[in-house]
């Protein structure tokens, strides 16, 4: 007979852990757009967001930028529940080969960002106002290439924890949206553009190994 090999499915993150690090990840957010990002329904969401308020490991903010945040307490619990899990799949090792080859690309990705942004004019460096088609269609396919050594990484991630399945995705419509000549969708922070996406999974990186981006190794 036959042996087959057993297939291992991706480990799915506690809906607690998932709440607070989408916090950590978003910085602040609103209880449907932190549902959306994490993959739990909203009554869930709210649910444990109630919770960790009353253990005061989230806050509430109301005004011009309304929303939920991590507090201190919040931060630390989301670090340990974070090392727990990586201990628990045995995962370090994955997850710190991925970062190293994120990292390798990181230089130059946000050399790009730049690129997009700005243009040397006789030697001025001005605003990109994307009226220059050779100029942009350069720097996409650039973009493209990048992409395409980003998504092998995105996979090895998602093979090991579920929650890192929706950046393969993100990145491509992203992308998407830059090819069609959606031009915000490169760089814009307001947006789900490549940069934010991007910059998310570096803060995903960095959380789940335990890191701190100030004392990130150059």
């Amino acid at each position: 007979m036959v042996g087959r090999m057993a297939i291992v499915s991706p480990h799915r993150s506690d809906a607690q852990l998932l709440v607070l690090h989408g916090l950590r990840l978003k910085g602040i957010a609103e209880a449907h757009v932190l549902a959306e990002r994490v993959g739990l329904d909203e009554p869930t969401v709210r649910q444990h967001l109630a919770e960790f308020e009353v253990s005061e490991q989230v806050r509430r903010r109301d005004g011009r930028l309304s929303g939920w945040s991590l507090t201190p307490a919040g931060r630390a619990e989301n670090e340990r529940m974070l090392r727990a899990e990586l201990d628990d799949v045995d995962g370090r090792a994955v997850v710190s080969e991925q970062y190293e080859r994120f990292r390798s690309l990181n230089v130059d990705f946000l050399g790009l960002c730049t690129l997009w942004q700005l243009r040397d004019v006789e030697g001025n460096q001005v605003l990109n106002d994307h009226s220059d088609p050779r100029y942009d269609r350069e720097i996409v396919e650039s973009l493209e290439s990048m992409h395409a050594e980003a998504v092998p990484i995105c996979d090895e991630l998602r093979r090991l924890l579920q929650r890192f399945d929706r950046y393969r995705d993100r990145f491509g419509s992203a992308l998407g949206r830059v090819r069609a000549g959606e031009t915000d969708w490169f760089t814009k922070p307001i947006l789900d553009s490549y940069h934010t996406v991007w910059f998310e999974l570096h803060e995903d990186f960095l959380a789940t190994l335990g890191m701190e981006r100030s004392k990130e190794a150059s």
